[in-house]
């Protein structure tokens, strides 16, 4: 069975690899956000990897905040809503052969941690996105998880949704390492539960309001995996 669920992850890296390829080449016909739609279609396709929508999608939401376990997470969002997403992402991985296009023609946002001064041009590529139409997608952890428990979240999110006070939908996606785990070289098909929270509307006067919506998002998750 391992032998098995290593050459489906070889085969499911290789279909991620070909849909990004899809999305560059396609774009200039297509543009965003229906570059990024027909590519996380395509992976859904070949690698028959199917979702469980529980909740419904606030059509007024500016931003998502999800857990983060797995490669295909962006992939599964991409097919969970029909929004225009704005991925904010690592600086690190915009610098990536290739990958990085994939990131850098849609418009997503490079985030540099290293450098404070950049949580200006954060803010300002954000107000750029969303006078665009499209939504704001992060995951707060800021890396994989590699465990049940979700790590800290990263104070970024907050920064945003505190500034223009954003409408922040949280969405919780279910043991999606299971199904793609590019540290164990592991993978197989099957159905990715997605549950979408009420959405909220960011209070800058609360300071704690994402570390409470951590512990929320937590909560559900352990009680999602427990009916699993």
């Amino acid at each position: 069975m391992k032998i098995l669920a290593h050459i489906r992850w070889a085969y499911v890296t290789l279909v991620i690899f070909v849909a990004l390829a899809i999305s560059i080449i396609i774009f200039p016909i297509f543009k965003a956000p229906r570059s990024q739609k027909i590519a996380a279609k395509f992976i859904q396709i070949l690698t028959g990897i199917k979702t469980d929508i529980k909740g419904e999608e606030d059509p007024n939401a500016q931003m998502f905040l999800m857990n983060h376990q797995s490669d295909l997470d962006i992939e599964i969002m991409e097919i969970t809503s029909d929004k225009p997403l704005a991925w904010v992402a690592k600086k690190e991985l915009f610098e990536v052969p290739f990958f990085g296009l994939a990131l850098k023609l849609p418009e997503d946002i490079a985030v540099d941690r290293e450098d404070k001064k950049s949580l200006l041009k954060l803010l300002k590529d954000a107000k750029d996105r969303l006078d665009k139409g499209k939504t704001l997608a992060i995951f707060p952890e800021g890396t994989r998880s590699r465990s049940e428990k979700m790590l800290p979240f990263k104070s970024g999110a907050k920064l945003i949704a505190d500034k223009y006070r954003l409408r922040v939908q949280p969405v919780v996606l279910i043991e999606t390492r299971k199904y793609y785990d590019i540290k164990k070289f592991w993978a197989k098909s099957g159905t990715v539960r997605v549950v979408f929270l009420p959405s909220f509307v960011a209070d800058s006067s609360n300071p704690d309001w994402l570390k409470e919506l951590r512990k929320e998002m937590q909560r559900v998750y352990d009680e999602e995996t427990k009916k699993a």
